[in-house]
């Protein structure tokens, strides 16, 4: 009796120490604000990744929604002056309605992919009503916490937990939120810890709460857990209203939206809603984009591919047996991944990232070529499209200097340069900046019925002339099996008509410190839809 007494006295104290502690009514406070801090960042990132993703032009969607969120977040706290008491029956209510509205918004965007009217109006919707709910929780929670400690204390400790929660809010996104869950799951998830918060809080002041608020509480509860199975048909079927054809494998890697669809015999990989390639007519573009520059290279022995994680580059490069060896730098692993596994990608590719003298590495292009001194015979540059800050400094003139400098004598770098139809002035601006960095640019173009009329820019220490001819020699001496290029269309990738061309001195250099290619690349014909 008297162990078991002994006993019943620790436990007992054990409950009481932690109940004065850790689940007093300051303490609930602290680690709602601590919540805010964390789901509110989290909110905005996620909201900002669907917009991206489905809308595209990741750079105004980033913008544009953590603006709105902010400026309702500033609405938020100017409508907590109207609320007189009853602080923790309304901290409650807008938790419950934070939960509701992310896990309604979310499921819904997906499913209104298919219509940009109502999705702009869901995204933007969303993020208002989200700004000026979460604008809402600090005030709250500092009136609330003003019973317990003076104004000064109270002010810069639930400060810092706001910030501290926004900070590992910020860290959880970049290193496991998005990629181990994607968007979808993640904002659900999200909604499911203000539940949690609005519940927990009912437990700590449920003898002032209302009714009514207990209603909304439920309500949020079972929203949310319904939305987690319905979320994801939802999402599914907006997906398919989006691609049209057959999904056949879809991923969400650190840093992109990764979509396989099939049609008939064909199969077409997306990047974050961006067609990449088609396995219908992809042979005329990594022909163009490869044996040009290898052939008017003087030797061939090591090659570096910048991106070309699918391996198909890497397959046209491997038709010459005199390759020693093939770099190929994809910032990332999931394309790899793909590429070296996929059936499908493994059949295209010949299974180019399994060959032995292929060697991947997972890294970001301008960072690898910056600590590299290994010297290459051809760099092949297979990049997306400048499509955003970050991929236009891969486009500048400073990044085909460093290409330049990690050229062996007579190598040659290769650019895929987006249309020279579609958005001439980037693809101008491309070959410019290759010309500046103390290359010759040699503009090359032809049409790929999945893309249009395409370009490239080759950079050779040989003027344009000299590079021709040198590279008809070869070609007429070799023999390789492909499907797009001969002699006479080789010719034709250099012609370009008049109306096509834009004078150098009508586009800019891209460089680190004056960007323009990615203002050139939103004034081409593509941006009209998006």
């Amino acid at each position: 009796m008297r162990r078991g007494s002994l006993l019943e006295k620790t436990g007992s104290a054990i409950f009481k120490f932690f109940a004065n502690t850790l689940l007093t009514p300051s303490s609930i406070i602290k680690l709602s604000v601590f919540v805010a801090g964390f789901s509110g960042i989290l909110i905005e990132y996620v909201i900002s990744t669907v917009a991206s993703y489905l809308i595209g032009n990741t750079l105004f969607q980033w913008a544009i929604i953590i603006s709105l969120f902010l400026f309702a977040m500033g609405l938020g706290s100017r409508v907590t002056g109207h609320i007189k008491n009853d602080e923790a029956n309304y901290f409650i209510l807008v938790e419950s309605l934070i939960t509701i509205t992310v896990a309604i918004f979310l499921p819904t965007a997906y499913a209104a992919v298919a219509y940009p009217v109502i999705l702009h109006l869901v995204l933007y919707g969303a993020t208002l009503t989200t700004g000026v709910l979460i604008g809402m929780e600090i005030p709250l929670l500092i009136r609330l916490n003003s019973r317990f400690e003076e104004l000064p204390r109270n002010l810069s400790r639930l400060l810092e937990k706001d910030y501290m929660g926004a900070l590992f809010g910020g860290l959880f996104f970049a290193f496991v939120g998005l990629s181990f869950f994607g968007p979808l799951t993640l904002g659900l998830m999200v909604a499911t810890l203000n539940w949690l918060i609005a519940l927990i809080c009912w437990l700590s002041f449920r003898q002032v709460l209302k009714r009514a608020f207990i209603a909304v509480i439920a309500l949020a509860g079972i929203i949310t857990f319904a939305s987690f199975p319905l979320g994801n048909a939802l999402a599914s079927w907006g997906e398919e209203q989006k691609y049209r054809d057959e999904i056949i494998y879809s991923e969400q890697s650190p840093y992109q939206r990764i979509v396989m669809t099939k049609w008939r015999q064909f199969f077409w990989l997306y990047l974050d809603g961006h067609l990449q390639f088609s396995s219908y007519d992809e042979y005329r573009y990594h022909e163009t984009l490869v044996h040009p520059a290898m052939m008017g290279a003087t030797s061939r022995s090591h090659v570096l591919i910048l991106g070309g994680g699918d391996g198909l580059g890497a397959r046209e490069v491997l038709k010459y047996p005199d390759v020693e060896s093939i770099t190929i730098v994809d910032i990332d692993p999931a394309i790899t991944r793909l590429a070296k596994n996929h059936p499908l990608l493994v059949d295209l590719n010949d299974s180019a990232l399994n060959n032995p003298k292929v060697k991947v590495i997972n890294e970001d292009a301008g960072v690898f070529l910056e600590k590299s001194s290994h010297l290459w015979n051809v760099i092949i540059v297979d990049l997306p499209d400048p499509r955003t800050p970050t991929l236009e400094r891969l486009y500048s003139v400073e990044f085909y200097r460093t290409c330049k400098n990690r050229l062996a004598k007579g190598g040659v770098i290769v650019t895929q340069a987006t249309s020279p139809i579609f958005s001439p002035h980037a693809f101008w601006c491309i070959a410019k900046s290759v010309n500046a960095s103390g290359l010759h640019a040699i503009p090359i173009h032809a049409y790929i019925p999945t893309f249009g009329d395409w370009g490239w820019v080759i950079g050779s220490e040989f003027p344009v002339e000299i590079f021709r001819s040198r590279l008809e020699k070869v070609w007429t001496e070799a023999s390789l099996p492909l499907k797009f290029l001969n002699l006479e269309v080789l010719k034709t990738l250099f012609v370009f008509s008049p109306a096509d061309r834009i004078d150098f001195q009508a586009v800019e250099v891209n460089s680190f410190f004056k960007p323009v290619l990615y203002r050139y690349y939103k004034q081409g014909i593509w941006s009209l839809d998006q």
